[in-house]
């Protein structure tokens, strides 16, 4: 895939170094952990299922792991490059439609190459049940960068593009997918990633965060198509934003690349932002299960700066009690 822009991680590298110091720190006993098997995992997002079971992929090694409840290792669930594809970014569970959803990109652009050769971005879905492939569909502009999902309360898909200021959508039957909206109002950066974490709210607007620029924005929805674009205002400074869920009652959870997993409470234009746990290694999502918030530490600095030296292994996924 020819990535338009080349630095897409890079200019995040020295901030996640940073982070990756601060998670020795962290007392063993607030935490409990899944290990990743091989050493090139580089974990980028996280999916539950309604039974509980986990879904991870992996940005070098390509591929999903599968983590099912009580697990205290991943298994190898879709194998790398199956299906055409290459490495692994945003997924989710589609339940309704009995999908894992998978954005499969061509990385090698940024130095990393990725178990196959497929060129370009795309939609990928994995049968819940068998593992088997179901679903393949490019983005439509060259040098696009799928990054994460959310699925409306008809069953279409919406999909970000890092790479360009662009939420797309795939309805239900569809065989390609559209741009439901293009805005300069997303501040796409000149290096770097633009859109990230995506998710409908309880009041049923979108909502979606930029990575490298860090910001919060809410799309007014109204019978399934785009309005107002507004920018929320954060009760602090975000970093390196990055996968969004929703949690109910207009209240997200949401990874930053920096270090720490928050809580975010939306009132009215503003955001309240809570951190739920801080000096973690570069997480890159979350999501939660019953009284736990599962978190992969991607440790992405170790994959794009030569100098933050090999990862930390085995690569794991951190749970963290909720707490409540």
């Amino acid at each position: 895939m020819i990535i338009e822009k080349q630095h897409l991680f890079r200019a995040a590298a020295w901030a996640l170094a940073g982070s990756l110091l601060i998670s020795a720190a962290a007392t063993a006993g607030e935490l409990s952990e899944v290990a990743l098997p091989g050493n090139s995992v580089y974990p980028e997002s996280i999916a539950a299922a309604a039974d509980g079971t986990l879904y991870v992929s992996g940005l070098s090694a390509g591929g999903i792991y599968r983590i099912k409840p009580g697990a205290t290792t991943a298994e190898e669930w879709i194998k790398p490059g199956a299906f055409d594809s290459r490495s692994t970014l945003g997924v989710l569970v589609d339940q309704k439609a009995g999908l894992l959803l998978v954005c499969s990109n061509d990385v090698s652009g940024l130095g990393v190459s990725g178990p196959s050769s497929v060129k370009g971005s795309f939609v990928k879905g994995f049968d819940l049940a068998t593992g088997e492939g179901k679903l393949s569909v490019a983005l439509p502009k060259e040098g696009s960068f799928c990054n994460d999902f959310a699925i409306a309360p008809d069953g279409s898909i919406f999909v970000t593009n890092s790479s360009s200021p662009q939420i797309l959508r795939l309805k239900p039957g569809a065989s390609e997918l559209e741009v439901w909206l293009e805005s300069a109002d997303f501040n796409q950066p000149k290096e770097g990633a633009g859109l990230d974490g995506i998710s409908f709210g309880s009041d049923g607007n979108l909502y979606v965060n930029t990575y490298t620029n860090a910001e919060f924005f809410r799309v007014d929805v109204k019978d399934g198509a785009p309005g107002k674009i507004t920018k929320l205002k954060a009760s602090r400074p975000l970093k390196l934003a990055d996968g969004l869920r929703p949690t109910g009652a207009q209240t997200f959870i949401m990874a930053e690349g920096s270090g720490s997993i928050d809580r975010l409470t939306v009132k009215g234009d503003e955001v309240d932002v809570e951190t739920i746990k801080d000096g973690l290694a570069g997480p890159t999502s979350v999501a939660l299960v019953g009284n736990t918030y599962w978190v992969p530490e991607g440790q992405l600095a170790h994959l794009f700066d030569s100098k933050s030296g090999p990862p930390h292994l085995p690569f794991r996924v951190v749970g963290i009690s909720a707490g409540r």
